[in-house]
């Protein structure tokens, strides 16, 4: 069996927010059940088929590292940041302020975790970062399900598309319990899926970032033959960091 590659994204968002549950759905495509607080890093692995249906198709590792939203690590979790090929910035739609926080949470990874006291009072332009960077971002509003008023859901949604813009990145809404949110054929699933090309893309077939990997692109036979026969060892259970 040949080797098969893979990207990493980070996964940030305010504690709370269901970056837990969100990444266990796109995983493995069915709710989790009894979601707990995640303590440092915990890591979730998804097979995603490149290209799928062109003569580029191949098949990547997608690992989720869902790091942990509380303030207490701040100054620490930058452990998990590097290297990194994509981004999903995940907000809580009943939650005003996470979504408002989601440009920290830019600011902190592409600045590699360091941060100062007067942190929280930074205003910060994610476009001036991503500029230089150009690393896949993908915005996710969560508990769409509890966001019963019209009103207030509208009203998030400009919210999100005000963060999706500036980054240049694609948007979706999801209810974490419905395993339909993400459903093949979905909105929500071609946005996903356009999302894991680009970061594929960017690590794998382009210089131009500092964060993508300096190899030359896979050979056209490699791209087209690549045999999948289930997950390696290594795969078959998620991992967990913790830091004291």
């Amino acid at each position: 069996m040949a080797a098969i590659e893979k990207v990493k994204v980070v996964v940030l968002g305010d504690s709370g927010v269901g970056k837990t549950s969100l990444t266990y759905l796109i995983a493995h495509s069915k709710p989790l059940l009894s979601p707990g607080w995640t303590v440092g890093c915990s890591v979730e692995v998804k097979l995603h088929r490149y290209k799928e249906g062109t003569q580029a198709q191949n098949t990547f590792f997608v690992e989720f590292w869902d790091v942990g939203g509380s303030n207490n690590h701040r100054n620490t979790r930058n452990v998990f940041y590097q290297p990194t090929h994509g981004i999903i910035l995940v907000h809580d739609l009943t939650n005003r302020k996470s979504q408002v926080n989601l440009q920290k949470w830019l600011s902190e990874i592409l600045n590699e975790g360091n941060s100062n006291p007067n942190y929280q009072h930074i205003d910060v332009d994610p476009e001036q970062f991503l500029g230089s960077t150009q690393i896949p971002i993908l915005v996710i509003g969560t508990k769409y399900d509890q966001a019963e008023e019209t009103q207030k859901r509208n009203q998030y949604r400009r919210l999100a598309s005000n963060i999706a813009e500036q980054c240049g990145a694609d948007e979706i809404f999801v209810n974490c319990h419905q395993a339909r949110s993400l459903a093949p054929g979905t909105s929500n699933a071609v946005k996903l899926t356009r999302f894991f090309d680009k970061v594929i893309e960017r690590r794998y077939y382009s210089r131009a970032s500092p964060f993508a990997d300096k190899r030359r692109p896979l050979p056209p036979h490699v791209l087209t033959s690549t045999p999948i026969s289930g997950r390696p060892p290594q795969y078959l259970s998620p991992r967990f960091y913790h830091m004291d």
